[in-house]
């Protein structure tokens, strides 16, 4: 069974955990992590990136070293304190909208675990990005930003959280997407000790995002000299799956597409039934919003469209993707071709409508979420999901607890 270990964290101080706390360095490109972090040198963008603070085009290893500079300075002010003594931690964050919230815990997943498939994964990974972060973790000595892990809801396990958070919490602070984000630090030995057993008895935790960090922290380990420090675990966060919220990965394709707007629609007719819609719709599942020449259409997939037997088969990202993206506008591989990009739930449909309207893409294609049931059913079969099927959110803040490797 899966293993949960205490770890001791590098954490901000609580007067400094504002101006520390940072968007995961995927969630943000260069230009918008650069204006985030303007005039703030506490900001955690500084260690996860780095390029930020470096001339464009400087090598990798120039950025990467320039990032372990950032931890070091931090931890040298005492922004950083590393805990006394191994802890987990349990980490909630509530929307702003009071939409919901989602409870987790904070601790080291085993690589051993990982390559056992005990943590199951549902994606690809790209050699070139697993570089990337093997590289960024080698440099800092340390596993900067958590793994996000779910798992089907253990009674046991939300009675033990549930008692923790009737305590005050250790930090409270608002991220820059407006999302609370609230830490309470478990040192008492016996309750990390009940926790831990609680979590061994879960049968199997699967990623949820952060697939090219645990690849990474598996290739860490697998390259680590002796004296590398302890590379057997990686941080993440578990929550229950039934807490977590996943926003749709929308495409946008760029044109010119083969028959036009109305050759497109005459094609996707013989599948789907489509119909004018005023605005932005919300999608069902088996439904799709397209948005071209300024007008949006909702696409209803015919029953003979979907093969419900096939746990893959029957996800929206792949029946667009083997139903239109491939037939109809020739995109084969979407991990490759440069024509389509994927754009994350959060930014919403008004992203689409711009990217479309400003003439950067042809068509936009609005999506129902993946369900985490439907993550976890891909996973237990061994399956791996079409690229960009997820957008977990929210996301976590990254800055509030690194694990140093030594």
């Amino acid at each position: 069974m899966p293993v949960l270990q205490p770890f001791r964290a590098l954490r901000p101080v609580a007067d400094r955990a504002s101006a520390v706390a940072a968007p995961p360095y995927d969630v943000v490109d260069v230009p918008e992590a650069r204006a985030l972090a303007a005039g703030n040198t506490d900001s955690f963008l500084h260690v996860s990136r780095p390029e930020i603070d470096l001339p464009e085009g400087s090598s990798t290893e120039a950025v990467h070293t320039q990032g372990r500079a950032f931890l070091d300075a931090l931890v040298e002010r005492g922004v950083l304190v590393k805990d006394a003594v191994p802890t987990l931690t349990v980490y909630r964050q509530r929307r702003p909208d009071g939409t919901g919230e989602q409870t987790g815990v904070v601790g080291l997943a085993q690589v051993t675990d990982y390559r056992l498939g005990l943590i199951a994964v549902h994606e690809h990974t790209r050699p070139d990005k697993e570089d990337d972060r093997t590289d960024h973790m080698v440099a800092l000595d340390a596993h900067d930003e958590p793994v996000i892990l779910m798992y089907p809801a253990r009674p046991e396990i939300d009675a033990l959280v549930e008692g923790i958070t009737r305590r005050a919490p250790d930090l409270d602070v608002v991220g820059p997407d407006g999302v609370l984000n609230t830490l309470w630090t478990v040192s008492d030995p016996g309750e990390v000790s009940a926790l831990g057993r609680a979590f061994e008895a879960v049968p199997r935790l699967y990623v949820a995002d952060g697939h090219h960090r645990s690849a990474a922290a598996a290739r860490l380990h697998e390259k680590a000299l002796a004296d590398a420090g302890e590379t057997d675990g990686f941080p993440v966060v578990a929550f229950p799956a039934e807490q977590l919220t996943v926003l749709p990965y929308q495409r946008v394709v760029a044109g010119p597409l083969p028959d036009g707007v109305e050759g497109l629609l005459a094609s996707l007719a013989e599948r789907f039934e489509i119909t004018g819609s005023p605005a932005a719709p919300d999608p069902a599942r088996h439904e799709f919003g397209l948005y071209a020449g300024g007008r949006w259409r909702l696409l209803t997939a015919r029953p003979d469209t979907i093969d419900d037997a096939d746990p893959i088969a029957r996800l929206d990202v792949a029946v667009l993707q083997d139903r239109v993206l491939r037939p109809l506008l020739g995109i084969d591989d979407p991990r490759t071709d440069p024509r389509i990009a994927f754009i994350g739930g959060s930014r919403g449909t008004g992203e689409l409508e711009r990217l479309v309207d400003d003439g950067t893409f042809a068509v936009a294609f609005a999506l129902h979420p993946t369900s985490p049931a439907e993550v976890m059913a891909v996973a237990d079969g061994g399956l791996v999901m079409p690229p960009k099927s997820t957008w977990f959110d929210p996301k976590l803040v990254s800055g509030l607890f690194v694990h140093r490797l030594r």
